[in-house]
């Protein structure tokens, strides 16, 4: 579970789950949160009538926010902290190796050093010329949390770039992944389902973490004919974070749906409640061995489908038989 801050979009979305009547267990695993930040996002970001609207919290927040900085601004103006950051600038320390010697000295942190860069940019322009980079704003040096994420995206193949025949269902090879979630929360099942035919692979997960997930999908697909892995389409799961390794290692191309696009990955989503029929919801899956999945594949896939002419999965997806 992530335990960073809620953002703009999430406020967004949890107004709509909780809109829809979904508890904040439900949310906290829709936002990849721990529960005690969504809970601590109700409480100090409602409305005085009780209700929950993301513009008022993002206000809210932004208020709260600023008070806190105000009343965080240390560096006084001719205080001993003050004149301690000029002295050291002057001598060409950086506000890293500043707030590090004060850390040291006292044996706690006495200032953060961004917040002696943002002292400078903001209240002492001219002390810039001390600075090793005197161009721009100061950033982090490893981004911020919104240049990851845009990173990450930017890794990902939409969906909207994914060749049109698999849209149409016209070749056998394109695959769905997706995964059920245990009544534990921590363990899963890993599907995996063919396009045009159904065809369901499934794995049982003892914790349902993006290695685990990686590891069983180069397995299995491992066992797959190389003619019939041609593509692989996700959600936005973080237990599918690996996908890069995954598709390094498998050689097949991967695209991940929109976000809260379910209808976009229909096959497994349908897959998976045919799935349930063995694990409902809920059901908690610390005991559940490989032998039950493979047991409740088997019979799924050679059940016959009304949409596939009432030949079964089995029969398309190994037989190639004719859906005409």
């Amino acid at each position: 579970m992530s335990y960073n801050h809620i953002n703009k979009e999430d406020r967004i979305i949890l107004a709509s789950l909780l809109k829809a009547g979904h508890s904040q267990k439900f949310i906290s695993i829709q936002l990849n949160k721990d529960s005690s930040t969504i809970s601590r996002e109700l409480s100090r970001n409602r409305t005085t009538e009780g209700k929950y609207l993301p513009g008022y919290a993002n206000a809210k927040n932004k208020e709260r926010r600023w008070s806190a900085n105000q009343s965080s601004r240390k560096i006084i103006i001719g205080g001993e902290l003050e004149e301690y950051i000029l002295k050291k600038l002057k001598i060409y320390w950086s506000p890293e190796q500043i707030s590090g010697r004060l850390k040291t000295k006292y044996d706690k942190q006495i200032i953060h050093h961004e917040t002696i860069y943002q002292w400078i940019y903001n209240r002492r322009p001219n002390l810039k010329k001390y600075l090793r980079c005197k161009k721009g704003k100061y950033r982090r040096r490893y981004g911020t949390k919104i240049r990851e994420k845009q990173r990450e995206l930017a890794k990902k193949k939409s969906i909207d770039d994914r060749p049109e025949i698999i849209d149409k269902r016209g070749r056998i090879g394109d695959w769905e992944g997706d995964t059920i979630v245990g009544g534990e929360k921590t363990t899963g099942i890993l599907t995996y389902a063919e396009r045009k035919s159904g065809y369901l692979l499934a794995d049982i997960l003892n914790r349902a973490t993006a290695e685990n997930v990686k590891q069983a999908t180069i397995k299995r697909f491992y066992q797959i004919p190389k003619k019939k892995k041609l593509s692989i389409t996700y959600d936005n799961g973080t237990e599918f974070s690996a996908h890069e390794t995954i598709e390094e290692r498998t050689k097949i191309p991967i695209y991940f749906a929109h976000p809260y696009h379910s209808w976009e990955r229909g096959t497994n989503e349908n897959t998976n409640g045919l799935l349930r029929q063995f694990f409902p919801k809920k059901m908690p899956l610390a005991n559940v061995c490989q032998e039950q999945v493979a047991k409740a594949v088997k019979l799924i896939n050679n059940r016959p489908r009304k949409r596939l002419n009432y030949l079964t999965p089995d029969e398309v997806f190994k037989k190639n038989c004719s859906l005409d």
